[in-house]
Protein backbone atom coordinates (compact mmCIF):
# COMPACT_ATOMS: atom_id res chain seq x y z
CA UNK A 1 0.00 0.00 0.00
CA UNK A 2 1.05 3.48 -0.39
CA UNK A 3 2.01 5.79 1.42
CA UNK A 4 -0.91 9.03 0.89
CA UNK A 5 0.52 12.87 1.15
CA UNK A 6 -0.91 15.98 0.48
CA UNK A 7 0.04 18.32 -2.32
CA UNK A 8 2.85 20.49 -0.58
CA UNK A 9 1.40 24.02 -3.11
CA UNK A 10 -1.99 23.00 -2.13
CA UNK A 11 -1.29 22.80 1.41
CA UNK A 12 0.92 26.16 0.86
CA UNK A 13 -1.66 27.69 -0.16
CA UNK A 14 -4.00 26.58 2.19
CA UNK A 15 -2.42 26.98 4.91
CA UNK A 16 -1.94 31.09 3.99
CA UNK A 17 -5.78 30.93 3.49
CA UNK A 18 -7.41 29.31 6.50
CA UNK A 19 -7.27 29.55 9.93
CA UNK A 20 -4.71 26.23 11.94
CA UNK A 21 -7.98 24.35 12.62
CA UNK A 22 -9.30 24.69 9.42
CA UNK A 23 -6.09 24.17 8.17
CA UNK A 24 -5.85 21.09 10.14
CA UNK A 25 -8.88 19.73 8.93
CA UNK A 26 -8.11 20.49 5.00
CA UNK A 27 -5.19 18.50 5.57
CA UNK A 28 -6.47 15.31 7.37
CA UNK A 29 -10.03 15.88 4.82
CA UNK A 30 -7.49 14.90 2.45
CA UNK A 31 -6.46 11.86 3.96
CA UNK A 32 -9.94 10.86 5.00
CA UNK A 33 -10.76 11.26 1.38
CA UNK A 34 -7.67 9.32 -0.17
CA UNK A 35 -8.26 6.41 2.45
CA UNK A 36 -12.19 6.34 1.54
CA UNK A 37 -13.46 7.97 4.15
CA UNK A 38 -12.13 6.28 7.17
CA UNK A 39 -9.63 3.97 8.99
CA UNK A 40 -9.63 0.35 8.16
CA UNK A 41 -7.42 -2.82 9.12
CA UNK A 42 -6.50 -2.32 5.26
CA UNK A 43 -5.45 1.11 5.11
CA UNK A 44 -3.96 2.18 8.12
CA UNK A 45 -0.42 1.83 6.98
CA UNK A 46 -0.87 4.25 4.09
CA UNK A 47 -0.22 6.60 6.97
CA UNK A 48 2.68 7.77 8.69
CA UNK A 49 3.21 8.38 12.25
CA UNK A 50 3.42 12.14 11.52
CA UNK A 51 0.12 11.93 9.44
CA UNK A 52 -1.48 9.37 12.12
CA UNK A 53 -0.56 11.94 14.93
CA UNK A 54 -2.16 15.27 12.57
CA UNK A 55 -5.18 12.74 12.46
CA UNK A 56 -5.44 11.95 15.77
CA UNK A 57 -5.45 15.66 16.58
CA UNK A 58 -8.28 16.35 14.40
CA UNK A 59 -10.04 13.77 16.25
CA UNK A 60 -9.28 15.91 19.58
CA UNK A 61 -10.14 19.55 18.13
CA UNK A 62 -13.16 17.58 16.28
CA UNK A 63 -14.99 15.68 19.10
CA UNK A 64 -13.59 18.10 22.42
CA UNK A 65 -14.46 21.12 20.96
CA UNK A 66 -18.23 19.72 20.14
CA UNK A 67 -18.70 17.65 23.60
CA UNK A 68 -16.01 17.18 25.67
CA UNK A 69 -12.99 14.33 25.92
CA UNK A 70 -16.41 12.36 27.27
CA UNK A 71 -17.77 12.90 23.61
CA UNK A 72 -14.94 11.46 22.08
CA UNK A 73 -14.74 8.46 24.50
CA UNK A 74 -18.73 7.86 23.54
CA UNK A 75 -17.94 8.23 19.96
CA UNK A 76 -15.38 5.59 19.78
CA UNK A 77 -12.43 7.62 19.19
CA UNK A 78 -10.65 6.37 22.25
CA UNK A 79 -8.52 3.32 20.91
CA UNK A 80 -7.21 5.64 18.45
CA UNK A 81 -6.80 8.70 20.13
CA UNK A 82 -5.77 7.02 23.47
CA UNK A 83 -4.78 4.02 23.38
CA UNK A 84 -2.85 4.49 20.40
CA UNK A 85 0.86 6.17 19.89
CA UNK A 86 -0.78 9.35 19.63
CA UNK A 87 0.24 10.75 23.47
CA UNK A 88 3.57 9.47 23.17
CA UNK A 89 4.13 10.97 19.48
CA UNK A 90 2.67 14.32 20.83
CA UNK A 91 5.59 14.58 23.29
CA UNK A 92 8.23 12.80 20.85
CA UNK A 93 7.68 14.03 17.34
CA UNK A 94 5.92 17.28 18.18
CA UNK A 95 7.71 18.57 21.35
CA UNK A 96 3.66 19.02 23.03
CA UNK A 97 4.98 17.90 26.20
CA UNK A 98 2.18 19.64 28.25
CA UNK A 99 -0.79 18.59 25.41
CA UNK A 100 0.63 15.01 25.52
CA UNK A 101 0.04 14.93 29.80
CA UNK A 102 -2.99 16.56 29.55
CA UNK A 103 -3.97 13.06 27.35
CA UNK A 104 -2.01 10.68 29.44
CA UNK A 105 -4.23 12.31 32.09
CA UNK A 106 -8.14 11.70 30.17
CA UNK A 107 -6.20 8.25 29.62
CA UNK A 108 -6.08 7.35 33.19
CA UNK A 109 -9.59 8.80 33.83
CA UNK A 110 -10.82 6.96 30.71
CA UNK A 111 -9.21 3.69 32.09
CA UNK A 112 -10.69 4.40 35.70
CA UNK A 113 -14.55 4.46 34.09
CA UNK A 114 -14.03 1.90 31.00
CA UNK A 115 -17.06 0.15 32.61
CA UNK A 116 -19.42 3.04 32.41
CA UNK A 117 -18.48 3.77 29.11
CA UNK A 118 -19.36 0.29 27.47
CA UNK A 119 -22.65 0.50 28.70
CA UNK A 120 -25.35 1.29 26.31
CA UNK A 121 -26.71 4.72 27.43
CA UNK A 122 -30.02 6.30 26.75
CA UNK A 123 -29.39 10.29 25.44
CA UNK A 124 -30.14 11.37 29.62
CA UNK A 125 -28.04 9.03 30.91
CA UNK A 126 -24.81 10.21 28.58
CA UNK A 127 -25.38 14.12 29.39
CA UNK A 128 -25.47 13.09 32.87
CA UNK A 129 -21.74 11.42 32.24
CA UNK A 130 -21.02 14.89 32.28
CA UNK A 131 -21.54 15.63 35.93
CA UNK A 132 -20.65 12.29 37.38
CA UNK A 133 -17.10 12.16 35.46
CA UNK A 134 -16.06 15.57 36.43
CA UNK A 135 -12.31 15.09 36.10
CA UNK A 136 -12.67 14.14 32.48
CA UNK A 137 -15.43 17.08 31.67
CA UNK A 138 -12.66 19.39 33.43
CA UNK A 139 -10.01 17.72 31.13
CA UNK A 140 -12.11 18.59 28.27
CA UNK A 141 -12.35 22.43 29.50
CA UNK A 142 -8.94 22.27 29.95
CA UNK A 143 -8.24 21.63 26.63
CA UNK A 144 -10.22 24.27 25.13
CA UNK A 145 -9.32 26.94 27.54
CA UNK A 146 -5.58 26.77 27.75
CA UNK A 147 -4.24 24.55 24.57
CA UNK A 148 -6.28 24.51 21.93
CA UNK A 149 -5.55 28.25 21.23
CA UNK A 150 -1.59 27.95 21.63
CA UNK A 151 -1.33 24.32 20.22
CA UNK A 152 -3.50 24.28 16.89
CA UNK A 153 -1.37 27.12 15.45
CA UNK A 154 1.65 26.06 16.29
CA UNK A 155 0.91 22.06 15.11
CA UNK A 156 0.02 24.05 11.59
CA UNK A 157 3.19 25.75 11.76
CA UNK A 158 4.83 22.55 12.35
CA UNK A 159 2.74 20.91 9.39
CA UNK A 160 3.30 23.35 7.20
CA UNK A 161 7.48 23.72 7.70
CA UNK A 162 7.74 19.86 7.47
CA UNK A 163 4.86 19.18 4.52
CA UNK A 164 6.67 16.90 2.86
CA UNK A 165 6.25 14.39 6.00
CA UNK A 166 2.39 15.02 5.80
Amino acid sequence: MTEIHINKERAIEAYGQMSAAEFVMFVTDYYLQELGGGLTSENIMSLNAHQHTLLAYRYVLEEVMEGGFIQLIENGYAPYVLEGPFPIALKKLWERKELSKLLFNVKKEYHAHMEEFAKEKTEEEFMAMYEELEKLNDYGDDFLDDYQEKETPAIAKLVIENIELY
